[in-house]
């Protein structure tokens, strides 16, 4: 209601006015032309014309003359001249008597007059500047051939009279009207509005035009005039008196030709009439309403299509009354009206549902992660009585974590040391899980639960596949974030750690779990407890893995085959889970193949990063290249030149410091990626292995704690 209030309070106090004129010129573009039937004929003083009569402007009002006298010999029902003869001739007495004389003879002339406006703000003054008497006495009437302009230049309005001096003066248009009456021309009945809006029959051109020179010469003879309206005046922008209307809207519309158009629309009795302001604010307000109405009743989308609609059905009804009524509707306000409803309508309903959602958010969100909230306000209109969200039966990758090594480190700091490193590791992996789109389903201790696919069922296989690579990434990421971490620790006289990391795929229940005063999100189900039983699958077992690599992850088959051939893993082989009555398959991932170095678990020997080359003979071909790190069984490099074979056999040279032998061994390539390649030693000598450890021992540092037991089950 408030919309509706607005905009008409907008459409009253004229703040549309400017859009309300744009709009009347789409009309009449829309409408487009109409042949004028009223006989006029425009004898125009156009550029032609200055070119072959070579003379300057003004001309010799004899040549007015005469052009007169060809006229009247034509019988026509009257003859405007749209030339303002308000001072003597500058060529004399006798170029003013015979303009007189030429128009006494013709007995059915009209002259024009200029009323002019003057306004300061010390005062104000007017000035009708009238024909000279010489003519003004011989003419049939004079009126005012000048229009006044809206704000933006254009001409869009007439006046039959204006007032002066506290006298009425009747316009150019009036006075020929009724000398083209008295002559026979049919014309509809007079209306009674002084001032109206002119209904544009087209452009320029639009009314047949002589040029004056071919009526002086000869060329046309007395007869194209017979029975008409005869309308003299200036075309050529030289003189300036061209204006912007609907039809020209770049200011190329003669000013003869708007009084053939205002004569148009007074002979055929078509003047523009306007709607009442009262029109335009009801319109306005009921538009609001309704806008208001189908936004709350329909969707967004679908609300802005049916007020798209209603505002086109409106511009269709606006263009009609235009056409067949010659009404001119409010353009403007209407539409305005509609988008303004529906915008803040938008906007308060949007509002609203935040409000609504930041409450249901806090409700949940201190119980569930946000994404879980958020799939609870997606699903607001689902929930159960007691509001708990209603189970569902979905396919999940589950990934459990939970760490190696976690009682050396519990020993070495405080308690509250203990915590915030605890929550700083718990904070990294949390952030690696939503990263790669999971969900923190529970912390338990130092151990973490993970879904992947939840809380929006899976509705397709390649869906299902997706979650389980974005479970087996994410796991491998916690593997790269954990080497990080380990060499930070270390550094920092904290033991290092390792995880061990158990993934599966199969079908869940997934829903609220808990009490009305503790509800919980989670999924439950088998399959969950098979990810559960890989995780903690020996893990009280020694596990020379972890002397590989901080991070073991393990999958089952069913994880396998939503996987692909992307990545390497190994079979560890068929077992009976603890809790479960059929064998599952176990498989540990060891990496992406691809990757930069996926077989970099595999090497057990301690590694360092060092600044040496290595040259690499592949039959006659040798290569040398920097070495990325290298450790007593292998070395990867990069920058390479030479693309090589994984499983290929090539020779290596590795010089260790300067004074001291290389080191001269077969190998076979571990793995390829690209300008990089990792490389196992085959017969490495006994001298050359001990200079190698040495090497190495001398710029490896042993890690913190790795006394206390790090690789203890935890």
């Amino acid at each position: 209601m408030l919309v509706g209030l607005v905009v008409a309070a907008a459409a009253l106090l004229g703040a549309l006015d400017g859009i309300e004129r744009w709009g009347v010129n789409q009309l009449f573009a829309l409408r487009g032309p109409i042949a004028p039937r009223t006989p006029i004929v425009i004898v125009s003083i156009d550029e032609d014309s200055f070119d072959e009569l070579d003379l300057q402007w003004p001309w010799p009002r004899a040549l007015h003359g005469k052009l007169l006298d060809v006229i009247s010999k034509g019988k026509p029902a009257a003859i405007g001249l749209d030339v303002v003869f308000s001072e003597p001739s500058a060529r004399g007495a006798e170029d003013d008597r015979a303009l007189g004389a030429a128009i006494a003879r013709a007995g059915n002339v009209v002259l024009g007059a200029a009323l002019t406006e003057v306004t300061t703000p010390l005062y104000s003054k007017e000035d009708l500047n009238p024909p000279i008497d010489d003519l003004l006495d011989r003419a049939a009437a004079f009126g005012f051939v000048n229009y006044r302009q809206d704000e933006d230049a254009y001409i869009r309005s007439a006046s039959l009279a204006r007032a002066f001096q506290g006298e009425v003066v009747a316009g150019f248009d009036v006075h020929l009207h009724r000398l083209g009456v008295r002559a026979g021309i049919p014309s509809a009945p007079p209306f009674t509005a002084q001032t109206f809006l002119i209904n544009y029959r087209g452009g320029p051109k639009t009314f047949p035009t002589i040029p004056y020179y071919q009526v002086v010469t000869g060329e046309v003879g007395p007869d194209a005039f017979a029975g008409k309206i005869v309308l003299v005046g200036a075309t050529t922008p030289v003189l300036h008196d061209v204006f912007p209307t609907p039809f020209a809207t770049h200011g190329e519309m003669p000013g003869v030709e708007i009084h053939a158009n205002v004569l148009e629309t007074i002979f055929q009795g078509v003047p523009l009439g306007r709607a009442p302001r009262s029109w335009g604010v009801l319109s306005a307000f009921g538009a609001a309403l309704l806008a208001v109405w189908l936004t709350n009743r329909c969707r967004p989308l679908v609300a802005f299509g049916l007020i798209l609609a209603v505002a086109l059905g409106y511009a269709v009804v606006t263009l009609v009354s235009f056409v067949k009524g010659q009404l001119v509707l409010e353009m403007a306000a209407v539409p305005l009206a509609l988008v303004t409803g529906y915008g803040v309508t938008v906007v308060e309903n949007f509002i609203q549902e935040q409000r609504k959602r930041a409450l249901l958010m806090s409700l949940f969100s201190r119980h569930v992660a946000p994404e879980v909230a958020e799939a609870i306000w997606q699903q607001r209109d689902q929930f159960a009585d007691g509001g708990r969200l209603r189970s569902q039966k979905m396919v999940v990758t589950v990934l459990f974590t939970d760490l190696k090594g976690f009682t050396p480190v519990a020993e070495k700091l405080d308690t509250q040391a203990l915590l915030d490193w605890l929550n700083d590791y718990m904070e990294i992996m949390a952030q690696l899980v939503m990263d790669h789109k999971g969900v923190v389903d529970d912390y338990a201790g130092d151990a973490i639960k993970a879904d992947f696919g939840v809380p929006f069922a899976r509705t397709t296989e390649a869906e299902i596949n997706q979650d389980a690579v974005n479970a087996v990434e994410c796991a491998l990421a916690m593997e790269r974030e954990l080497n990080r971490l380990n060499q930070i620790w270390g550094e920092q006289g904290v033991p290092t750690i390792g995880t061990r990391i158990g993934i599966n795929t199969g079908s869940v229940v997934a829903g609220s779990l808990g009490s009305k005063q503790r509800l919980k999100y989670t999924t439950i189900g088998d399959s969950v407890n098979t990810a559960a039983r890989l995780e903690s699958f020996d893990k009280d077992l020694v596990d020379p893995y972890f002397a590989k690599s901080p991070c073991r992850v393990l999958i089952s088959e069913a994880t396998l085959q939503c996987l692909g051939d992307h990545y390497i893993t190994k079979r560890i082989g068929e077992v009976k889970v603890k809790g479960k009555e059929q064998i599952v398959s176990v498989y540990r991932v060891l990496g992406k193949k691809g990757a930069l170095e996926p077989f970099a678990s595999l090497r057990s020997a301690p590694r360092v990063r060092v600044d040496v080359t290595v040259r690499i003979s592949a039959g006659e071909v040798t290569v040398e290249t920097p070495i990325y790190d290298l450790s007593a069984s292998g070395l990867a490099c990069f920058n390479l030149t030479l693309q090589f074979e994984q499983g290929e056999i090539v020779q290596l040279t590795v010089g260790l410091e300067p004074g001291t032998a290389p080191i001269a061994v077969n190998a076979k390539v571990a793995w390829s990626a690209e300008d990089r390649a990792g490389f196992a030693f085959l017969d490495l000598r006994p001298e050359d292995q001990a200079a190698l450890e040495r090497f190495i021992a001398d710029r490896s540092p042993a890690p913190a704690g790795q006394s206390t037991g790090a690789a203890q089950p935890g």
